[in-house]
């Protein structure tokens, strides 16, 4: 769940996290420069000044949501690290997976992650821990090669752009009601590992 950094309780009827929710849903219906404080207030029927109970404004609403998404693909990471039996690719195809799980999970909030453009200080932040995000990504992609899981032919760091240009794309279509999401990891897993064609 994410948390709310300034520490606030709130009062009782709407937490942080419906705050939160409400903001994200919005932001991402709208845009966030097209979304107002009031605009938030609106959709949970409470005053503005109630918001103020848990959050200091806006921005910290958008940091707060960005990097409620960023830690889930952070957490998958590190749990790829910790596979020190496995294969380089096999901990590509186990972080794939994990990440086809954090944007099922956490679908509005990577969603609003996609969009960031760097436009604010939270947003810059945003894509400073998203670069070192696909620098391992790659750094993984060239241990796979080195090991001989994956064709040396292809560059690492297209290959890890294409790789998750894949996960991200579910943004765009992806709902619950659409499957179930261990089953949607294993599908884009195998198309991505082992293409559609068979090959005799």
């Amino acid at each position: 769940m994410a948390q709310n950094s300034s520490g606030r309780r709130g009062r009782p009827g709407h937490d942080v996290q419906a705050v939160l929710d409400a903001a994200v849903e919005l932001f991402n219906e709208r845009g966030y420069d097209a979304t107002s404080m009031d605009d938030v207030a609106r959709r949970l029927e409470i005053t503005k000044s109630s918001i103020y109970h848990h959050v200091r404004g806006k921005q910290e609403l958008l940091r707060m949501a960005i990097d409620h998404a960023l830690d889930g693909l952070d957490d998958a990471m590190t749990q790829v690290r910790g596979l020190d039996d496995s294969t380089a690719l096999e901990r590509l195809e186990t972080l794939i997976r994990l990440s086809v799980l954090v944007l099922a999970g956490r679908l509005p909030y990577v969603t609003l992650l996609l969009r960031v453009r760097g436009n604010s200080e939270v947003e810059l932040d945003a894509l400073t821990r998203r670069r070192a995000f696909d620098h391992e990504v790659t750094a993984l992609v060239k241990a796979a090669q080195t090991e001989g899981g994956i064709r040396p032919d292809i560059d690492p760091a297209t290959a890890a752009r294409v790789l998750f240009g894949m996960v991200n794309s579910l943004a765009e279509w992806y709902s619950p009601a659409r499957g179930n999401a261990g089953e949607l990891a294993t599908i884009l897993t195998t198309v991505a590992f082992d293409g559609l064609s068979i090959r005799e």
